[in-house]
C-alpha cells in the first residue's frame, strides 16, 4: 500500500529551485558517474573467472549457505541456496561469479574464517587473487567507492550515498518522490534551510541504518532516507491539521484527509514492521525510519527558531485566494442589490482587508461613503481613492474625485491644506493650470500660510515660463503678501 500526503499544488511561478537542483545532480551522478559500472563489473567478472577463485569459493558459498539455514535460521538463505545450485548444474558461470562476488556477508565470512576453511597454501592463492579484485576493481564500483558502508563507515559517504541510486527504476522512484514531498517543503522553510535540513536527514538516516546493521559490508546507496526526512517534515510541519493523503492499494487509489502527524507513527511502524519480517528485500528499512524521526524531531525542535515556517507557507494559492474572493465579492454586491448599505459596506470593508490589492474595493467603499456626506467616513474613503489614483499614474481621476468632494463633502468636513496642495502639485506636473489654480484658492482658505506661501511660487513660475505675465504678476503679488 502506498501513501502519501498531498496537500499543496505547485506554484510554478515561484518553481522549488533546490529540489530540481537535486533532482538534476542524482540524475548526472548516475548518468555520468554511475555509468562507468557496468564496465568495471563486466571486467572484474572476467578476471574471476580467469583466476582460481571460483574453484576455491564455490564450494565454501555453498557450505556456508547450508550453515546459515541450520544455524541461524535465515529462512532466505534457503532460496539462495537452491538458487545457487541450480546455477551450478546449468554451468552458469557468470552468474556464479556474480553472486560470489557481491555477496558482502560471504566476503567478510571468508575473511574472517579462510584459516578453517582452506589449507595454507590455498589460503595464500585466495588472499593473493580476492583482494587484488578487491583493490582494482570493487572498490573502484561507485556504491562501494561512495556508498554508505557501516562496517567501514567515513565522514563523506554519509552524504555521498544520498546521490547514486542502485538502477533507472530505484533513482526515477526517489526522484518521484523528492518532487512530490520537496516542493513542499522548500515553500515551507525556504531555500537554504531546506537543503541543509535535506541533507542533515540523510545523515541520520544513514546513522540510523549503520546503527542496526553496524558490521555490514553492504553499502547502502539512495536519496530515500533524506526523502523520507522530508516525508517526516512535511507531517510535522502541519501538525495536527487535516490535509489530505493520497492511498493507492493494489488497483484501487483514492485520497482520505486526516490529521498530519497521525501519519508519522503509521509510518515509522511499517518500516519497523518490514525490517525485522520482511526479510530479505533490499530495501534500507531502517533508513527511512530514521529518516522519519529525524525530519519530524527537526521541526519540533527548531520550529521556533532556526527551521521557523515562513509566514506565507499557510496562505492559500492564488487560485483559491481568486475562489474566495469571488464568492466574498458577490455576497457584498448581494446585500448592495438589496440596498442592505450597512452590511454591503461591512463586507467590502472586510474584503479590502484580505485584498489590499484590489482597487475595486475601495471603490465600493468610497461610494457608499458617499451617500452619507456629513460623516467623517467619505473624507477617509475620498483621500484613499485620491491616494490609490496618484500611485496608478491617473491624475485626472485624483483631480475628479477633488473635485467631486468639493461639492458633496467639504462643506461638512473640509479637506486640509496638504490635500488641496496635493492636488495642486499634482496639476502642475500634468499641465492642468485650470485645476491647479482652483486647489491654490482652496489652499490659501485652509489657513496653512508657509503651503499658501509657496503654492504662490510653483504658480508664479509656471505663468513665467508660459509668458502668461498677467498671471505671473497676480501670484508675484500675493507672494509678496504672505
Amino acid at each position: 500500500m502506498l501513501l502519501i500526503p498531498a496537500e499543496n499544488q505547485l506554484n510554478w511561478k515561484r518553481p522549488p529551485w533546490v529540489t530540481l537542483g537535486l533532482m538534476l545532480t542524482c540524475m548526472l551522478v548516475f548518468v555520468f558517474y554511475q555509468s562507468g559500472d557496468a564496465e568495471i563489473e563486466h571486467e572484474l567478472i572476467e578476471q574471476y573467472l580467469a583466476s582460481d577463485l571460483p574453484a576455491l569459493e564455490a564450494p565454501a558459498y555453498e557450505d556456508y549457505l547450508e550453515r546459515q539455514i541450520q544455524f541461524e535460521a535465515a529462512e532466505d538463505r534457503v532460496y539462495q541456496l537452491q538458487e545457487f545450485q541450480q546455477l551450478r548444474s546449468e554451468n552458469e558461470q557468470e552468474w556464479i561469479a556474480y553472486l560470489l562476488l557481491f555477496d558482502r556477508e560471504f566476503f567478510q565470512y571468508l575473511q574472517q574464517s579462510h584459516d578453517i576453511i582452506w589449507a595454507p597454501q590455498e589460503r595464500q592463492l585466495w588472499h593473493q587473487q580476492r583482494m587484488a579484485l578487491e583493490r582494482d576493481y570493487i572498490s573502484e564500483i561507485s556504491a562501494f567507492e561512495s556508498g554508505l558502508i557501516p562496517a567501514e563507515m567515513s565522514l563523506h559517504s554519509l552524504i555521498t550515498h544520498q546521490f547514486l541510486h542502485g538502477g533507472w527504476g530505484h533513482l526515477l522512484g526517489n526522484l518521484l518522490f523528492l518532487f512530490l514531498l520537496g516542493f513542499t517543503v522548500e515553500k515551507a522553510l525556504g531555500a537554504g534551510r531546506y537543503l541543509l535540513a535535506y541533507l542533515f536527514c540523510g545523515v541520520l538516516a544513514g546513522l540510523a541504518f549503520a546503527a542496526f546493521d553496524w558490521n555490514s559490508a553492504v553499502p547502502l546507496v539512495g536519496a530515500s532516507g533524506a526523502i523520507s526526512g522530508l516525508m517526516g517534515m512535511y507531517v510535522a510541519i502541519y501538525g495536527l491539521r487535516k490535509i489530505r493523503f493520497f492511498y493507492f492499494l493494489l488497483v484501487y487509489f483514492n485520497y482520505f484527509r486526516a490529521p498530519a502527524i497521525a501519519m508519522l507513527p503509521v509510518w515509522v511502524g511499517k518500516e519497523m514492521y518490514d525490517y525485522w519480517f520482511a526479510g530479505a528485500t533490499g530495501i534500507a528499512y531502517m533508513a527511512h525510519a530514521g529518516g522519519l524521526v529525524a525530519g519530524a524531531v527537526l521541526v519540533w525542535l527548531f520550529g521556533r527558531s532556526w527551521m521557523q515556517i515562513r509566514e506565507e507557507f499557510f496562505e492559500p494559492e492564488d487560485e483559491e485566494k481568486d475562489a474566495r474572493f469571488t464568492s466574498g465579492y458577490a455576497q457584498a454586491m448581494g446585500s448592495l442589490s438589496r440596498m442592505e448599505f450597512d452590511t454591503a459596506r461591512r463586507q467590502f470593508a472586510a474584503l479590502k482587508t484580505r485584498y489590499p490589492d484590489r482597487p475595486i474595493l475601495l471603490e465600493h467603499l468610497y461610494q457608499l461613503a458617499k451617500l452619507r456626506p456629513d460623516l467623517p467616513d467619505y473624507r477617509n474613503r475620498a483621500r484613499e481613492l485620491m491616494d490609490d489614483a496618484i500611485a496608478r499614474h491617473q491624475p485626472e481621476r485624483m483631480v475628479s474625485i477633488w473635485q467631486e468632494y468639493l461639492s458633496k463633502g467639504e462643506p461638512h468636513q473640509p479637506l486640509s491644506a496638504k490635500d488641496h496642495n496635493r492636488v495642486l502639485f499634482i496639476s502642475l506636473k500634468h499641465d492642468d493650470l485650470k485645476a491647479a489654480e482652483k486647489a491654490f484658492e482652496r489652499l490659501r482658505h485652509a489657513g496653512d500660510q508657509i503651503l499658501a506661501s509657496e503654492a504662490c511660487r510653483l504658480l508664479a513660475t509656471e505663468f513665467e515660463k508660459r509668458q502668461m505675465v498677467p498671471k505671473a504678476r497676480h501670484y508675484q503679488q500675493l507672494m509678496q503678501a504672505y
